[in-house]
């Protein structure tokens, strides 16, 4: 009899495992859940809220060969992630295969190294329920969410929208965030700057940078000032010196490890997430999901060992960081390397930066703080109340900053400055003085990083769900993630030189945005469909505060079904009310106002196909017409004077070979037209201003394309061609197609022989449908 079995989530894992572990152990993995609630029905019980749980069909297999194993081991150890997703697998594998409590042992460990492992099963624990529960909480409240809102809005909105608990909330902060920017009103103000240099300079370095203390609303305030300055004495009237110190950042959490791998490495939330699973398995690197801030006595004596040896003792400062984060879990560690000797490890490219950037975030936060000398100058101007202000910093020990600097998303690339000496009374010359008309910024757009961050302030949702949700909202298109190309934006420039004040008109490019998230109209709709209807599912502290719920179980602190019950309280009746609501208009149906040539209404909405415009009412004798909006355009910010622009179609642009070129919009998108053949415009190209050239080029492309796809045809049978595909050579024959046999040379096949290939792939289709055919339908929850 096999004496150990140790079942795992992961096949990588296991294999870092089994090298660890003697002959005795047999490590297997579940490949994550091996229950989990049913795919096509809402799986819980309304009386209870117990969760009906099943096998999925790709999963019987995997069970099969554990069970076959369970029997032929003395001790099962079950040793999958000590999170609440963890523990509920093991406790699925405990109860599917049919364990025993006095042959099983609940092992965790948070790095999957050789002492942590042997440590591990020296001390095993029991499965954790409290934790279980906490994970069947967040399901079933999530499968109740996502079952019951999701036809709400295949009714009313679109069909297959989803809704979810958390995704909902997070496509709120980017929606409301898209408004601000759309509300903002830009003012701009005059900054003035100057460079001057000593009168009697005492090194060569002598030219100070300056800014004045206050700006000026209007280009004539400015000049005024400019002119105010060209008899004044700018003397030095203050200088203040200041030590100070800059601090270390925490280890890594897995929100600030996302962050920063955004902003330093350019990683998605997701790309982050499944580089340091990869890492963590490979044992690399402790635990991925954590908010801790800890790091164990094992790490704090090898960083100091790493510091005073290779970079000196006066850089070390051991510190020990507390966690402020919301539900953090004090018992689980930062995210570290697992051995701090090893600066560097084996693995792909993107693997060794992830690595080298948590590597030197923890070393740095080992490390002493930097010691700077901040100074600043004040230098009056006579006659007048305003001043002008210098500041420089010296960097008087680099401390951690030798290893490491925190990235900020508002980061600018303004270099630290030194200034020369100055004395007080000391009178300066200017160089130059600068008016610069500057403008107010709107709010930023969120990056990953920022959300991420902006969810864990609000409370709102845990380490092991920010990147999923993120990955989610921009799957179903309710959130894009893109960049804005800017903007040229005219800009005034005075100058005070010499005693002469120049005007210059100048341009910049501003608004430029790269790996923003966006919300899409159909994000936009559906967010205010939810927060129209169901407020209390979009509220932020109500997240939260459910969040706070799953802790409280996670900690044995209040029963898992306290949550789900009251929240069932009144959901399904507002679901019904909801449906049963009627409205006079689409919801998302916004009128633009009244076309002048029909004198009927235009409004624009979520069409089956995407936004569009309408002409006209479904209770109109003439029917409506319709036409797509261009991208860019949105439902929010599209005037009335664009909207009937995009009714100029169809244009015709001239005649080719002949025949007439039309250009039109149709339910897929604007086409081409010629002699009766269509070709789709490639959204490169503008259907309102493509020129003939530009669509006889798309012509005949098209008519090389359609060629270079024929192969072959017959004369006796025009109904059958041999085809090129996007998979190879095929037949087609009375609308089926046909696979070739690799035997054939599709150049070379006679009538005889296609018929032949038909009638054999024919025979073989109704044995093949004898079983039916499987009906899959698009998960919920």
């Amino acid at each position: 009899m096999q004496k150990n079995l140790v079942i795992v989530e992961s096949p990588a894992k296991a294999k870092t495992i089994e090298k660890f572990l003697g002959k005795e152990y047999k490590v297997m993995s579940s490949y994550g859940h091996i229950c989990d609630l049913k795919e096509k029905e809402f799986s819980i019980n309304t009386d209870t809220f117990e969760p009906e749980y099943e096998i999925p069909a790709n999963k019987q297999k995997v069970v099969n060969e554990l069970k076959a194993e369970v029997k032929k081991a003395e001790i099962v150890w079950l040793a999958s992630d000590e999170d609440r997703e963890g523990e509920a697998i093991s406790w699925h594998l405990f109860t599917v295969l049919g364990l025993k409590p006095e042959n099983t042992r609940r092992i965790v460990f948070h790095e999957i190294t050789k002492n942590a492992i042997l440590s591990a099963i020296e001390n095993p624990r029991e499965i954790d329920t409290n934790l279980v529960y906490a994970q069947q909480a967040r399901r079933v409240l999530d499968r109740r969410v996502g079952f019951k809102l999701s036809p709400v809005l295949w009714r009313k909105v679109k069909p297959a929208l989803s809704a979810g608990r958390v995704q909902s909330v997070t496509v709120r902060l980017i929606v409301e965030r898209e408004r601000e920017i759309n509300r903002f009103a830009t003012e701009s103000s005059y900054r003035v700057t100057a460079q001057f240099t000593p009168v009697n300079p005492e090194d060569g370095n002598s030219t100070i940078g300056t800014e004045l203390s206050a700006r000026f609303k209007t280009q004539e305030e400015a000049k005024a000032f400019l002119e105010s300055c060209k008899g004044a004495t700018f003397t030095i009237d203050e200088v203040n010196t200041k030590p100070m110190k800059k601090y270390p950042a925490p280890p890594f959490t897995t929100s600030t490890l996302q962050q920063e791998a955004a902003r330093k490495l350019g990683l998605s939330v997701m790309q982050t997430m499944r580089i340091a699973q990869s890492l963590y398995e490979s044992g690399y690197i402790t635990y991925m999901r954590t908010d801790s801030v800890n790091l164990s006595s094992l790490c704090l004596n090898s960083c100091k060992k790493v510091i005073t040896e290779s970079i000196g003792e006066k850089y070390l400062k051991t510190r020990q960081y507390s966690t402020s984060s919301k539900g953090a879990q004090e018992a689980h560690e930062a995210i570290r390397p697992t051995y701090m000797e090893n600066k560097t490890i084996e693995g792909t490219q993107t693997e060794k930066r992830l690595y080298e950037l948590i590597w030197k975030r923890t070393i740095a936060s080992q490390m002493a703080d930097a010691q700077v000398e901040k100074t600043t100058v004040n230098i009056a101007i006579s006659d007048h109340k305003e001043s002008f202000i210098a500041t420089g910093e010296v960097t008087l020990f680099d401390g951690f900053l030798r290893i490491y600097r925190e990235s900020t998303d508002d980061e600018t690339s303004a270099e630290t400055k030194t200034l020369p000496p100055v004395h007080i009374g000391e009178e300066l010359s200017t160089q130059v003085i600068t008016a610069t008309e500057r403008f107010t910024q709107h709010p930023p757009r969120y990056t990953e990083a920022s959300l991420v961050r902006k969810l864990e302030e609000l409370g709102i949702g845990r380490p092991s769900t920010y990147a999923p949700t993120i990955s989610t909202i921009q799957q179903r298109e309710y959130v894009l993630r893109g960049d804005k190309p800017g903007t040229e934006r005219s800009y005034t420039r005075l100058t005070l030189s010499d005693g002469k004040i120049a005007t210059y008109e100048e341009t910049e490019k501003v608004g430029a945005e790269k790996s923003k998230l966006m919300p899409t109209d159909i994000g936009i709709v559906v967010n205010d469909f939810l927060l129209e209807n169901f407020p209390e599912i979009m509220d932020y502290n109500f997240t939260a505060t459910v969040e706070k719920d799953f802790d409280a179980i996670a900690e044995g602190n209040k029963q898992w079904v306290e949550p789900i019950s009251t929240f069932y309280s009144g959901f399904d009746t507002l679901v019904s009310n909801t449906l049963q609501a009627k409205s006079e208009r689409k919801v998302g149906e916004r009128v633009l106002g009244t076309d002048p040539a029909s004198g009927k209404p235009v409004s624009v909405k979520i069409g089956r196909f995407g936004p569009i415009v309408q002409i006209g009412t479904s209770t109109d004798e003439e029917k409506p017409r319709f036409a797509q909006m261009k991208p860019g355009q949105t439902l929010e910010t599209i005037t009335l004077e664009e909207a009937l622009e995009l009714f100029s179609l169809p244009r015709t642009l001239g005649n080719f070979e002949g025949k007439e070129v039309t250009i039109g919009a149709g339910r897929f998108g604007p086409y081409i037209k010629h002699n009766n053949i269509y070709v789709s415009l490639p959204k490169s190209h503008d259907p309102l201003t493509v020129s003939l050239e530009e669509a006889t080029e798309l012509i005949e492309g098209k008519r090389k394309a359609e060629a270079e796809r024929i192969i072959k045809t017959y004369e006796q049978e025009p109904a059958l061609q041999v085809l090129n595909g996007r998979f190879g050579p095929y037949i087609a024959y009375n609308g089926k197609n046909y696979k070739l046999p690799k035997s054939a040379t599709p150049t070379e096949l006679t009538l005889e022989e296609c018929l032949e290939i038909v009638k054999q792939q024919s025979e073989r289709e109704p044995a093949a449908a004898k079983g039916g055919r499987k009906q899959t339908k698009k998960k919920q929850g």
